[in-house]
């Protein structure tokens, strides 16, 4: 079985926009903005052989105020520049029930299916509650970057950090 990382993208991988302490993903190519320190984190959890694989709410499309397009460009240039085994994308709505949208961990399982993945040896990096929650829900240790926002925090993660790349150096022992 393989380990893997999963990771939320806006706020971990790429800036998100806070507005009134809640944030919001970039609306087009034109605004992605890779985080510091991102492909340095991901390049050594590659080499510590870690499957790379971000798990993305994007109800916005559901809520017809993104554009499918869009967040596909955001993905595919995501894919380009950095070591990503894979992207796993809900553009669900909390009201559609579906099962891969965060908190729930369907995305995560469905992965650890398709990739052979041992979920207790495995670890979730985000920085809302619904990363850590269907992080847990899942089986894996979780890491909460913690940018204080202005909603629900979530419950027992295993690390709080202000980083991906300060978790990678606990997960790889550099810490």
């Amino acid at each position: 079985m393989r380990r893997a990382v999963f990771l939320d993208r806006d706020g971990v991988i790429n800036r998100a926009t806070v507005r009134d302490g809640l944030p919001y993903p970039p609306a087009n190519l034109g605004d992605l903005e890779i985080l510091p320190g991102v492909s340095e984190a991901l390049n050594k959890l590659h080499a510590a052989d870690y499957l790379l694989i971000i798990i993305t709410n994007q109800p916005d499309v559901a809520r017809g105020t993104a554009m499918k397009g869009d967040i596909e460009q955001i993905n595919s240039e995501l894919s380009y520049r950095l070591p990503l085994d894979d992207i796993k994308t809900c553009y669900h709505d909390d009201s559609h029930g579906c099962l891969c949208r965060k908190p729930l961990p369907g995305a995560l399982l469905e992965a650890a299916k398709e990739y052979d993945i041992d979920m207790a040896n495995s670890f979730m990096i985000g920085d809302r509650w619904r990363d850590i929650e269907a992080g847990q829900r899942a089986g894996c240790k979780t890491f909460f970057v913690n940018y204080r926002y202005t909603e629900q925090q979530p419950e027992f993660p295993d690390f709080i950090v202000s980083s991906l790349l300060e978790a990678q150096k606990i997960i790889t022992g550099e810490f």
